[in-house]
């Protein structure tokens, strides 16, 4: 690892795959058994009866989007926000029916509806994990063997890539 920037990207591709594939493998187990996927959205009673339907189409959907999207560092910024902004969702939607008593299967991966012995403490740690990923991804300037870089490549590099101010100055004064 030459510097810094270097082992912030390669962290940053790590967790780009690891929640990538998480995305992924959620929305391909839901995506066949939408029957199943909006039992468990109704379980949590927070949407209106008639929104169940389209939203257990719609969120396997945008999952495996998302998660091919990080997976191959394409726009990975705003895969990373939209990811976070559904983990959130997840984590209201885990508290609020643990705090409403509530046993429910999560349905995170499939399945879902009743359950006898709900794992709330356990899913919402593991999404604040998932969380802390996608808020790195949204703060890392740039991960390894992204995409993005191959499409939407700068064409001077950037001013932290230099370490002589000198060269700093060249590069600012060349724009």
């Amino acid at each position: 690892m030459r510097t810094r920037a270097d082992l912030l990207g390669w962290v940053g591709l790590a967790g780009r795959l690891y929640l990538g594939f998480v995305f992924l493998a959620a929305g391909l187990a839901k995506l066949p058994e939408p029957a199943m996927t909006e039992q468990a959205v109704r379980g949590y009673q927070l949407l209106p009866w008639q929104l169940a339907p389209a939203y257990a189409i719609a969120m396997p959907i945008a999952e495996i989007v998302l998660g091919a999207l990080l997976i191959l560092g394409l726009f990975t910024r705003t895969a990373a926000v939209a990811t976070a902004l559904g983990l959130c969702s997840f984590i209201v939607g885990i508290t609020s029916a643990w705090a409403r008593g509530l046993n429910i299967d999560c349905g995170c991966f499939g399945g879902g509806g009743a359950s006898a012995d709900p794992t709330y403490f356990a899913d919402t740690l593991r999404d604040l994990g998932w969380l802390a990923i996608a808020v790195y991804l949204i703060l890392v300037r740039r991960t390894k063997l992204a995409l993005d870089d191959l499409l939407f490549r700068r064409g001077a590099p950037a001013a932290d890539d230099y370490s002589d101010s000198s060269k700093k100055t060249e590069l600012g004064s060349s724009t």
